[in-house]
């Protein structure tokens, strides 16, 4: 019986243990991620490491972004950001699989952003999520990435933010 009880509450808590495993990626680690320069459609456009941003599972898997250098390119003003996942996850109604993707925004209004999503290499247009502007005080990033807390994290574009979540 005793067995069975601490059976039962191990696998209870097992989802929590495996969320906590998220972290922060180290600078190193991004490194030797994310291109210098990212192959987005038929071009490889140059990428702003400083802005880099991510998160890993220690075992190997990353959720990563940065900001790319758009200006004279095809892709000047349809997006931006250049973001790899490794892992399934949703953003709003939207589910990525683990790929190459980029994105853009634009203001819809003073509290709320449009986020579109493409896929890097075919530039094919996957839909748009909406971030919504934090009110926190403190330093805003380009890109800020942070590890999920349970199964939701959270992608910050500047003080705008959206929720994603792991697929399981």
């Amino acid at each position: 019986m005793k067995l069975t009880i601490l059976t039962l509450l191990i696998f209870s808590f097992f989802p929590m243990l495996t969320a906590q495993d998220w972290r922060q990626a180290s600078s190193k680690e991004l490194g030797a991620l994310i291109p210098a320069r990212a192959p987005v459609e038929k071009e490889r456009i140059e990428t702003e490491f400083r802005t880099a941003s991510g998160v890993t599972n220690g075992k190997g898997k990353f959720i990563a972004g940065v900001v790319m250098i758009t200006a004279g390119y095809a892709a000047d003003g349809k997006y931006a950001q250049f973001f790899i996942t490794q892992v399934g996850i949703k953003i709003g109604d939207l589910s990525l699989t683990p790929g190459e993707y980029v994105f853009g925004h634009k203001r819809i209004d003073d509290d709320t952003m449009e986020v579109k999503f493409y896929e890097a290499p075919t530039g094919k247009y996957l839909g748009a999520v909406k971030a919504i502007k934090q009110t926190k005080p403190g330093p805003i990033r380009s890109l800020l990435i942070t590890p999920p807390n349970g199964d939701k994290g959270t992608i910050l574009i500047g003080r705008f933010s959206m929720d994603y979540k792991l697929d399981k």
